[in-house]
């Protein structure tokens, strides 16, 4: 067989491994990057608890700063509080950036996109004045209370949970469909069997009603009159409680093959991301080298 010519082709070899390995980071980036991104150091530990109070702390100034009455009376120390914590979280966020290998792969991914919403508004807020525009301003104070999703990152079962959700999706995705179909021939059912006289007026209210008995939720605003209707409304309450046990099998079982797995919670020197096995030579994500 004849051997595919190397100079034809050269971006096959020796490119791909250059990417995958990547230039040694400085030795401050990697301290860096050490105290931010690896939990399992007692540098990162400190940081992480720091940095949970916080934004704990923070999250409490914008659900004060809600308060009409306490807005108004500590109007000046909420927001230098908050304008604290926004040079904090900026100071934070730019770190962050700066002790990865690529800065673009972080900022695009969730949590980076969570800690740019997170500063944005303070700043955003700057550009809009007068009374016509204190609705937008009150839109983007709101936006800070994206900080609640920070804590997620240093809360190291929340990656096995995740990743459990995310590997069980599909199968969750069939389940939400086989509902779906139920609501629609229940609710079709009733609709002919109660009518509007009764109050189902139409199929999409019918299954208004399918929704609200197969989730056990029970609003009683819409009711079966008729024994047959009744006796299906039983029928549905009974099924709503099988339901109910299906997404919660696949979800158990996909965490606790999660949980059997050997994983480190080192985070990748290129993306960030964690969640590595222990003998992983190369990250998951974006193929970067693993210490």
């Amino acid at each position: 067989m004849q051997q595919p010519d190397k100079n034809k082709y050269p971006n096959r070899t020796k490119p791909v491994k250059k990417y995958m390995q990547g230039e040694p980071l400085a030795p401050w980036r990697e301290s860096l990057h050490e105290i931010i991104f690896e939990a399992e150091t007692p540098a990162g530990k400190w940081f992480d608890i720091v940095l949970i109070i916080a934004i704990a702390a923070s999250i409490l100034v914008v659900m004060l700063d809600s308060v009409a009455a306490i807005s108004l009376n500590y109007k000046t120390l909420l927001f230098t509080a908050e304008w604290v914590f926004t040079i904090l979280f900026s100071v934070e966020y730019l770190l962050r950036l700066l002790c990865v290998r690529r800065p673009l792969r972080y900022a695009s991914s969730f949590f980076g996109i969570v800690d740019l919403i997170s500063i944005l508004p303070s700043f955003l807020a700057l550009f809009f004045t007068g009374a016509q525009t204190l609705l937008v301003v009150r839109g983007l104070r709101v936006l800070r209370i994206f900080r609640i999703f920070k804590l997620g990152e240093y809360l190291g079962e929340a990656h096995a949970l995740i990743r459990a959700m995310r590997n069980s999706r599909a199968k969750i995705a069939v389940f939400l469909y086989t509902v779906c179909v139920f609501v629609v021939i229940f609710g079709a059912a009733m609709y002919l069997i109660e009518g509007p006289e009764h109050g189902f007026t139409s199929i999409p209210q019918s299954m208004y009603w399918a929704v609200v008995t197969l989730t056990t939720v029970g609003y009683g605003d819409i009711s079966p009159h008729t024994p047959l209707g009744q006796m299906l409304a039983s029928m549905v309450m009974i099924l709503g409680y099988a339901i109910i046990a299906v997404p919660t099998g696949i979800y158990s079982a996909e965490l606790a093959r999660e949980y059997r797995r050997d994983v480190t919670r080192f985070a990748c020197r290129h993306c960030g991301e964690e969640g590595h096995d222990e003998d992983a030579k190369f990250c998951k994500y974006c193929g970067g080298s693993v210490p």
